[in-house]
């Protein structure tokens, strides 16, 4: 089982006990260094004392339980307004709302779409951008986040 998804499995009751849905569990190396990373959100929205209280809350469960071998720096963030969307469930709670969809190759000689979200169905997206309907596949796609429109 992958780190990311053991964290996740103890951390997300400790995430609910303290008012907050877990969004995602990140574990990444930047800088030399490696990050463990939770994603957390609420109605209203995250503040810095929601991610205080979730970290002292999870902190001593992950010393306990230990699931990283090497060293890292532990955080808790909000999710953002612009968050990545990643689970089936993520789409279905987004359909309607503006999306930007980044490809690792360009099509039609471009690789970012901002767009709104109309269905997601097996990883494949499908977006409406200036009045024409676009469908992704999951292949092309290498990020979907939620876009703010001012």
């Amino acid at each position: 089982m992958k780190i990311t998804e053991q964290v996740w499995q103890f951390a997300e009751p400790l995430v609910r006990e303290n008012g907050c849905s877990l969004w995602d569990v990140e574990y990444v190396r930047e800088g030399g260094e490696w990050f463990l990373r939770l994603y957390i959100d609420k109605d209203g929205g995250v503040d810095i004392d929601d991610c205080e209280r979730v970290s002292r809350a999870v902190d001593p469960v992950l010393d306990e339980k230990d699931p990283i071998p090497e060293s890292y720096r532990f955080e808790v963030c909000s999710a953002g307004l612009e968050r990545v969307l990643k689970r089936p469930s993520d789409f279905e709670r987004y359909l309607g709302e503006p999306i930007l969809v980044k490809l690792y190759r360009p099509k039609n000689g471009q690789k970012e779409f901002p767009c709104r979200l109309l269905s997601y169905h097996d990883g494949d997206v499908t977006a409406e951008m200036g009045g024409r309907e676009l469908t992704f596949e999951k292949a092309e796609i290498a990020l979907v986040r939620l876009r703010v429109e001012f």
